[in-house]
């Protein structure tokens, strides 16, 4: 199979439905932002060393991934495939990641600055990631309503992300950095 089919050289992509469109459409610049994150998940994963939270970036890696097909389905002419959808029970499922990841860590008295352990820092930068992918599928949005469990799945995911940095500091017993003035 060859990887390359020279139909995008002039700057079109087609969407999942058969519709070309521009390369810099905000739908693309959507899923291909949900795709860094997706490569940054991936990069943290290599970071880490406890299987369960390997097991749960996993489980993230897979639903980003059917985020991203779910924004690249032309909706004007084409359903969103069944496996692309994001669930109340992805939501739940992330919400209680979260309580598991903060679990018996000390209270947060002060902004926390991005940083300590090699494995939190990559974290900051897969939350910082997604918190751009939520403003651009937020923008997305605006043109071509979405179902709502999706920005919400990308707003507890960036929450998760956050949790998970101060985790993974915690368990390397590197101090957290705080903003002070």
């Amino acid at each position: 199979m060859k990887i390359y089919t020279g139909t995008g050289d002039d700057g079109t992509t087609s969407l999942v439905g058969g519709r070309r469109v521009s390369k810099t459409d905000i739908r693309l610049e959507a899923y291909g932002t949900v795709d860094e994150l997706n490569a940054n998940i991936g990069l943290l994963a290599s970071h880490i060393s406890v299987s369960s939270d390997i097991d749960n970036l996993r489980w993230i890696q897979n639903r980003l991934f059917s985020v991203g097909g779910s924004l690249a389905t032309d909706t004007d002419t084409t359903p969103v495939p069944e496996r692309c959808h994001v669930t109340s029970d992805d939501i739940e499922r992330i919400e209680r990641m979260i309580d598991a990841a903060g679990d018996g860590l000390p209270v947060q008295k002060a902004f926390i600055l991005p940083g300590g352990c090699t494995g939190a820092a990559v974290c900051h930068v897969a939350r910082t990631v997604c918190r751009r992918a939520e403003r651009c599928v937020l923008r997305l949005n605006e043109q071509h309503p979405l179902d709502s469990n999706l920005l919400v799945f990308l707003n507890r995911l960036s929450d998760y992300l956050f949790v998970m940095s101060r985790r993974l500091n915690f368990l390397a017993d590197t101090d957290e950095i705080f903003w002070s003035e």
